[in-house]
Formats: C-alpha cells, structure tokens, sequence
C-alpha cells in the first residue's frame, strides 16, 4: 500500500508546477489568442503523450473508461485552459489567483457527485467558509475587473474541477500518466487542427516571453503537472489531497510578482491567508469521513445470526 507521505508528495509537485500556469497564460495570452493558446498547448503536450505510450506500452482505455477521459478532455483540456485565457486578456496573473482557491471546493464537491465517498459535515462547512471569503472580497470593491472575466474564471474552475475529479478516479486503474496522455491524445486530431487555423499571421513578432509561455503550460502545466497531480488524488483521496491547492494561489503570486512585474494587493494577502484556516480545517476534517449507512451493516449482520458470512472483497491497489 501506498504510504500517505508519497500521495502528499505527489500532490503537492502536481500543485508547485501548476502554480506557474495562470502566469504564464498571461504572459502568452498579451500576443497570441485564446484559442491558439490551448489548442497549441494541447497538441505540443500530446506529443510527449504519443512518446511516452509508445515507449512504455500502454493498453488502451476500455469503453468503460471513455465518459470520465471525456469529462478529463472537457474539463483539464479545454475548459479551463480557454476560459481562464479569455479572463486573462482582460485581468492580471495575481486576479485571476484568487479564483484558483475555488479549485479544491469543486475537486471535491466533483468527487462525491462523481460517487466518491462524502467527507466529514465539518469538510464542507470550511469549505464554505472559504467560498464566502472570496465573495465577500469579490464583491466589495476588491476587484477591479469586469464581471465577464470574473464569470469566466468560476466557470473555468468549475470545469477544472470536474476533469481533476473523474481523472483521479479513472487514474486508479490505469495509473495517473496514462489518463493525460490518453486524454491528451484522443483530443489530438481536434487540437491541432484548431491550432493551425488560428497560427497567428504574424508569427516572427510574437515575443519570446509569449513563446515561453506557451511553452511552459504546454510542458509544465498540460503535462508534467498532472502526472503527479492525478497520482496523488488517487492515492490520499481526491477530497483530502485536492486540498493542497490551497498553496497554488501562494506560488502562482510570487511566480507573477518576480516574472510579470505585477504588484501584490495586501487585501489579496489577507483573504488567501483567511482562506489558508478555511482549507486547513476542511483538510483536518477530511480525516474523519461522513457516516453511512455502510457502518451499520456489522450490526445489521449480527442480528441476523442465521445469515451466511460475507466473503471478504479484495482490493485493487494502482501504483
């Protein structure tokens, strides 16, 4: 069995390379558009894919698999890429990094919709408490950006929730690297096409601090990120560890202040450490899960002495 240190850890890289994608979004997004933006960084990722498959030979998914790699594709490779690209013309790296503290409430309330266990009453009061921070900031004045960025990022979230949630599920079985790369290259066909009709016509002026964008969430952030990423939701629980994100928001403000140059609101400050107690309660909380009707059953059975003995259920265990 897995240790709990190896999914934190896993986890916790997943988080330190994805803490680099919304400032390098912005960086890209000033000079190439939105479109181009994720469908490039789709395609260029799916290559490493390809190799990867290719070399380790990897099984294909089953059928059964499709609907959750197809909820991956929507979600982690198309949604919230685009969406946050489009936010990210019109507001700053270290905006958009408030909405990223929203990233471990969807996860988990997307895991539980998705059938996983409910966590501890407790787990969501936190996680609401958190929730209303970023309102309350939102709406009094902390923001200066229009309400159709802001909308795009909660969508965008949203959608990055749902594709963390039915991967950490679908990565217990086939393993974490495979389901990016097969998501990646199922999407292939339709992300490279999209990338050559939206080439920019001006390529030789894109700057090369557009250029290093793209490439770093087509590496980093599309790739390398979620093949420790899914491996620790799928290990500590998608819950308990999606709850490390909390950190993404810290990383990305700093990676946005050294490279971007942007300044640092201390408002800003103040509701990420508000939301720092909110997240670390609810990750505390996630220790004692919700009871169920299953915790019954021993009792139920020994009332019932003439009923046979259950066999015991073996369990699967994904590396």
């Amino acid at each position: 069995m897995k240790s709990p240190s190896s999914a934190l850890s896993s986890g916790l890289l997943g988080v330190l390379f994805f803490a680099g994608s919304l400032p390098a979004t912005r960086a890209a997004v000033l000079e190439l558009s939105p479109l181009f933006l994720t469908s490039a960084r789709a395609a260029i990722a799916a290559l490493f894919a390809i190799t990867a498959l290719t070399a380790l030979r990897a099984k294909r998914p089953k059928a059964a698999d499709l609907p959750r790699l197809g909820a991956v594709v929507a979600g982690a490779v198309f949604g919230f890429p685009l969406l946050s690209a489009m936010a990210l013309r019109d507001v700053t790296a270290v905006h958009s990094i408030v909405f990223a503290a929203f990233l471990p409430v969807s996860t988990a309330i997307f895991s539980v919709v998705l059938g996983e266990p409910r966590p501890h009453p407790a787990f969501w009061a936190f996680a609401a408490m958190g929730t209303g921070v970023v309102l309350h900031y939102a709406t009094s004045g902390g923001f200066a950006a229009s309400g159709r960025a802001d909308l795009l990022l909660f969508i965008a979230v949203s959608l990055a929730g749902l594709g963390y949630a039915a991967g950490a599920q679908l990565a217990r079985r086939i393993g974490g690297w495979q389901v990016i790369s097969w998501a990646l290259v199922g999407s292939l066909p339709v992300t490279a096409s999209l990338a050559l009709w939206n080439l920019p016509p001006n390529v030789g002026d894109v700057s090369l601090a557009a250029w290093a964008g793209l490439a770093y969430v087509s590496v980093f952030s599309m790739f390398v990120a979620f093949l420790f990423w899914y491996r620790g939701l799928a290990l500590g629980g998608i819950a308990a560890v999606s709850q490390l994100q909390l950190l993404q928001p810290f990383l990305s403000l700093l990676i946005a202040a050294a490279v971007l140059a942007e300044p640092i609101d201390s408002a800003v400050w103040r509701v990420l450490a508000m939301l720092l107690l909110c997240v670390a309660g609810a990750r505390r909380s996630t220790l004692s899960p919700a009871p169920t009707r299953a915790h019954a059953a021993p009792a139920a059975r020994a009332e019932s002495p003439s009923a046979p003995p259950q066999a015991p259920r073996g369990r699967v265990l994904n590396g």
